[in-house]
């Protein structure tokens, strides 16, 4: 084999296989990221309202702090939902995002195998 045939595999192994391989890899992986930077976001916001309402029983100490605790915990548990909602949404919209981006990466590498079988055979 020469020079100019190892050339030539090399670049449809590179246009086949290890690009289409890295793209995919660098996708998922910033999908993660994204998906991980999320998920601390979520754990810090909820545990500091936890801690909040825990630091806040604390402080009860008769039945009218007894009363507004409880109104109070009536109104956090609706702003949870609410967050727990919009942070599921987030969520959904990152994972509609990778796949519409995968499916793009697959399309390409579709088209780019089906021109070098085109060109093969020419």
């Amino acid at each position: 084999m020469t020079n100019e045939t190892f050339s030539k595999v090399n670049e449809q192994a590179e246009k086949m296989f290890m690009g289409p391989t890295r793209d995919y890899a660098k996708l998922a992986m910033d999908y993660a990221e994204k998906m991980i930077d999320a998920q601390m976001e979520a754990a810090k916001t909820y545990t500091d309202i936890g801690m909040k309402q825990a630091r806040a029983a604390l402080e009860i100490k008769d039945t009218e702090a007894l009363k507004a605790y409880a109104e109070e915990q009536q109104k956090v548990a609706k702003e949870m939902s609410e967050r727990v909602k919009g942070d599921a949404e987030k969520v959904v919209a990152m994972n509609q995002d990778f796949v519409n981006e995968a499916r793009k990466l697959v399309e390409s590498n579709v088209k780019t195998a089906s021109e070098a079988a085109t060109a093969q055979t020419k």
